[in-house]
């Protein structure tokens, strides 16, 4: 036992590095267990934690510009892009 450290402080350290291992042991098991309830699924789900959308996505929408239209969105384009 070192000089400079007391009974106390060796007991105490000694008593907060056996409560981590078991913290540990016990966090493992719980999550092994939780593991085991949920059915297999596929590795490739990038947010699992996301619940999954109730309807589908609403049809996608066109709308057909004038002549008038698309030359003011091709005039912004360019004014956006520095003349390109």
């Amino acid at each position: 036992m070192p000089e400079h450290v007391s009974f106390l402080q060796l007991l105490g350290a000694s008593v907060l590095a056996l409560a981590a291992v078991l913290w540990v042991i016990g966090l493992a098991r719980v999550l092994r267990a939780f593991r085991a309830e949920q059915p297999s699924r596929h590795r490739s789900e990038a947010l699992s934690a996301l619940p999954h959308q109730r309807q589908p996505a609403p049809d996608l929408e066109a709308v057909e510009l004038t002549p008038a239209e698309r030359d003011a969105f091709a005039g912004l384009v360019r004014q956006l892009n520095g003349g390109r």
